[in-house]
C-alpha cells in the first residue's frame, strides 16, 4: 500500500460552455428580429425544462477540459509548488483536492485533514465575526472546541486582527480576510495545507511571515503543502519540488529549479516587445488614481547585454496625482532583486499629473549591465517616497541575450550585474616587478 497522502489517478474535469450560434449581437438587427429571436429562445427553454433536459443557454455547446488525465502522488511532508499560465488548471486542481469541485473522471484519494486557502473569503461566513469564524473553521476540520481554544491566541496574534475580532468579517478588508484565513488554516493542525495565489493580496511583511510559517509547517511538523503561485521566486525558495501544468495536463514535474527554468524558458520564447499591464494581477493598491497600462521596448528585442535599451511606460490617471515616479526592477528566478531603475533617482524629478487621461514616461539606459539569463521584471509607480500607486510584481519574464561585446565567460556564468569600468594596465616590466614584490 502506498504511503502517499495524496494520490491522483487519471483526473479530468470538463466544463460545458454555451455559445449562441448564428447571432451577431443586438446591434445590426431590427426590433422585430430581436423580439422574435428572444421569443423563440423563451419557448425553446420552456420546452426543454418541461421535458427534463439540461438547459445550457445558446445553441452550441463547447466542451472545455480544465484538467485532462492528470496523475501524481504526494508524500507526507512534501512541499510542492504548482506553476502554469492562467487557465492551465491550477485552481481547478486545488478545488478538487479540497473537495469543493467534483471531478468528471479519474480518482483522487486524500489521507488526512485538508485546510484550503483558495479565494478570498472561502470558508468564512460573512455575517459571523472573526472569532466565530475561527471556531466554525475548526469544526469543519473536525476539531473539538477545546482543541480550537488551545490554538486561539496563536491564531489571533498571527493574524493581527485583535481589534476586529468581534466584527463581522464582511466588513474586513481583503488583506484582513487573508491574514485571518491563513492564520486559521496554518494553526488548526491540518495534515495538508493547500494555498492558492490568494497570498498575493497580503502586504510584503505578512507574505514573508506566511512563507516562514509554511516552511515551519512542513520542515518541523512534517506536514504537506501544495502551493500555487505566479511568483517563481517563492516556489524556488520554499518548494523542493514543482509541477508545471499546461492546458490541463502535467508538462513537467521534478526539482523546483529545473521545472521553473523550463517553464520560464518556454514563456520567453514568444516574448513580445509590447507588454500589456492592465489585466495583470497586482499587489493591493491603496490609491487607484493611477494605473499602469503598458510597457513597450523601443530598442532591439530581445534585450542584449551591454547594449543600450529604451522603453516607454504608459499609464492612466483618473484624478490629479502629485510627485509621481515610475520604476522597473529586474529579479532572478529565485526572486532576488538584482537591479532597479527609478525615474526620480538621478534628477529627483517627480512631476505632478494634474489632469486625468493617458500619459507616458520613457526610460533610456546607455548599457544594460545584466548578464545573459532569464529575469523577472517588476513594474511600479508611487507618489513621493512611499505612497504606492500601482505595483505589478512579476509582470513579465524576460530573457537577456548576449550582445556583440559580451565575453564568452559571461554567457556561461550565472546571472549577475556586470558594470562597465576603466582598467589601466602598467607596462609588462612594471607588472612583473609588482608580482615579484607580492611573492616575497
Amino acid at each position: 500500500m502506498s504511503d502517499a497522502v495524496i494520490t491522483v489517478e487519471n483526473l479530468s474535469k470538463r466544463y460545458l460552455l454555451g455559445h449562441r450560434s448564428g447571432e451577431q449581437g443586438m446591434y445590426g438587427h431590427t426590433l422585430r428580429e430581436v423580439i422574435g429571436r428572444e421569443a423563440r429562445n423563451f419557448v425553446r427553454t420552456a420546452v426543454d425544462v418541461f421535458r427534463g433536459r439540461q438547459v445550457v443557454q445558446g445553441d452550441e455547446i463547447e466542451e472545455f477540459w480544465a484538467l485532462k488525465n492528470v496523475s501524481f502522488e504526494v508524500k507526507p511532508g512534501e512541499v510542492i509548488g504548482i506553476v502554469g499560465r492562467n487557465g492551465a488548471g491550477k485552481s481547478t486542481l486545488l478545488k478538487i483536492l479540497s473537495r469543493i469541485t467534483e471531478p468528471t473522471d479519474g480518482r483522487v484519494l486524500v489521507r488526512g485533514r485538508v485546510a484550503s486557502l483558495l479565494e478570498v473569503g472561502t470558508g468564512f461566513h460573512p455575517e459571523l465575526t472573526g472569532r466565530e469564524n475561527i471556531f466554525l473553521n475548526g469544526a469543519i476540520l473536525g476539531m473539538t472546541q477545546r482543541e480550537i481554544r488551545k490554538k486561539f491566541d496563536e491564531i489571533v496574534a498571527f493574524a493581527e486582527v485583535e481589534r476586529f475580532l468581534d466584527t463581522p468579517v464582511k466588513r474586513y478588508s481583503s488583506g484582513m480576510y487573508v491574514r485571518l484565513a491563513f492564520a486559521v488554516a496554518a494553526h488548526l493542525e491540518p495534515e495538508i495545507l493547500v494555498v492558492d495565489e490568494v497570498l498575493a493580496v497580503g502586504d510584503a511583511e505578512f507574505q514573508r511571515k506566511c512563507l516562514g510559517k509554511m516552511d515551519e509547517f512542513s520542515r518541523t511538523q512534517g506536514r504537506t503543502v501544495l502551493l500555487v503561485s505566479h511568483n517563481v521566486g517563492v516556489i524556488t525558495s520554499l518548494c523542493p519540488t514543482a509541477m508545471w501544468l499546461d492546458q490541463g495536463s502535467i508538462r513537467q514535474c521534478g526539482t523546483a529549479r529545473a521545472v521553473i527554468g523550463e517553464y520560464l524558458s518556454h514563456r520567453v520564447r514568444n516574448q513580445d516587445s509590447l507588454i500589456c499591464l492592465d489585466r495583470l494581477s497586482r499587489s493591493p493598491v491603496q490609491d487607484d488614481r493611477l494605473r499602469l497600462e503598458s510597457l513597450t521596448w523601443l530598442c532591439d528585442f530581445p534585450l542584449q547585454h551591454g547594449e543600450p535599451i529604451r522603453a516607454r511606460i504608459q499609464f492612466k490617471t483618473r484624478a490629479p496625482v502629485a510627485n509621481v515616479s515610475v520604476g522597473i526592477g529586474f529579479s532572478d528566478i529565485e526572486g532576488r532583486r538584482l537591479l532597479t531603475y527609478d525615474s526620480d533617482f538621478q534628477s529627483g524629478l517627480r512631476p505632478s499629473v494634474n489632469r486625468s487621461g493617458i500619459h507616458c514616461v520613457e526610460l533610456e539606459i546607455d548599457s544594460l549591465p545584466l548578464a545573459p539569463e532569464i529575469y523577472v521584471l517588476d513594474i511600479g509607480s508611487r507618489s513621493g517616497d512611499s505612497h504606492l500607486l500601482d505595483y505589478i510584481p512579476g509582470a513579465v519574464t524576460l530573457e537577456i541575450v548576449p550582445g556583440p561585446k559580451t565575453p564568452g565567460y559571461a554567457v556561461l556564468n550565472a546571472a549577475a550585474v556586470r558594470l562597465k569600468s576603466n582598467w589601466i594596465w602598467n607596462g609588462l616590466a612594471e607588472h612583473s616587478k609588482l608580482v615579484e614584490c607580492q611573492t616575497l
